[in-house]
């Protein structure tokens, strides 16, 4: 992980610039990458709109003009003829070719937005990425995915049950809507990555991926085990051993344990012979 992405995630939450950190993740597939020059296109899509807003427009009609410029005028939309194809996860990409997925649109959204001085707060809602911003007498629900469309309770209650079952109460999806953190976020980047390199088999790209993950997500031990699988199918018998032997440790309950003992021996009779 590079170590500009370290220094900008540990700074506080409201100061960190979620476009910058997409744009550190992608510059790890596109080394010499132009940063600033992407940071600079967000400015100017925000600079365009704050001289036609004005300095009085409310929540309501920034977030309007934000919409329509967006989706209507710059053309961003969703990549449903390639939604698993990567370069819909490198912010770059996004900003270049105008198509993208929930996250990374919402990104776009978020940047461009709070330029514009709304406070818009990414949300890790089941499924689909959603963007939340405090308005006058409560708080909308924006689905950049779907033009910035904002959504009804109702609407979050049937999408949540499409993907939990069962009955939603409002507290339940109370839960759900809860800003997520810029760490947070960039986890999610990475994973949807990680699962569209492991169903491409694309092994050097997963286990870039993971060696992001693993610092980036220490709570989360499944990442550790997965780049020793990864590891192992690469025949980097030693490191998957020391990734398995370090999960176990760190999971011995775990409902796999029992077959990544399992692997950790055969690892240990692979490493043996590279002696």
């Amino acid at each position: 992980m590079s170590t500009r992405l370290t220094a900008l995630l540990e700074r506080p939450e409201d100061s960190i610039c979620l476009a910058e950190a997409a744009l550190l993740v992608a510059e790890a597939q596109y080394p010499g990458l132009d940063i600033e020059n992407y940071l600079a296109r967000i400015d100017g899509f925000a600079r365009e709109l704050r001289e036609r807003l004005g300095d009085e427009a409310g929540h309501t009609e920034r977030l309007g003009a934000l919409n329509q410029y967006l989706f209507q005028e710059l053309g961003f939309a969703p990549d449903t003829d390639n939604y698993y194809d990567p370069r819909n996860s490198f912010l770059n990409e996004v900003l270049e070719r105008r198509r993208g997925i929930p996250l990374s649109l919402s990104i776009v959204y978020i940047a461009v937005g709070r330029r514009l001085g709304l406070d818009l707060r990414g949300v890790s809602f089941p499924g689909h990425f959603l963007v939340k911003c405090p308005v006058d007498g409560g708080m909308v629900v924006l689905d950049p995915y779907h033009g910035g469309a904002s959504l009804s309770l109702e609407d979050l209650q049937k999408r949540l049950r499409e993907v939990r079952g069962g009955e939603v109460s409002r507290a339940i999806l109370s839960e759900m809507l809860v800003s997520a953190a810029p760490r947070e976020v960039m986890v999610r980047m990475l994973r949807n990555l990680k699962s569209i390199y492991l169903k491409a088999q694309q092994l050097n790209d997963a286990l870039a991926v993971l060696e992001w993950l693993v610092p980036l997500a220490p709570g989360d031990h499944e990442e550790v085990r997965d780049r020793g699988v990864v590891y192992q199918e690469l025949e980097c018998f030693r490191a998957a051993l020391a990734d398995f032997e370090r999960y176990v440790a760190l999971e011995p309950k775990a409902a796999d344990a029992e077959a990544i003992r399992g692997r950790i021996v055969e690892m240990q009779k692979l490493a043996a012979r590279l002696n």
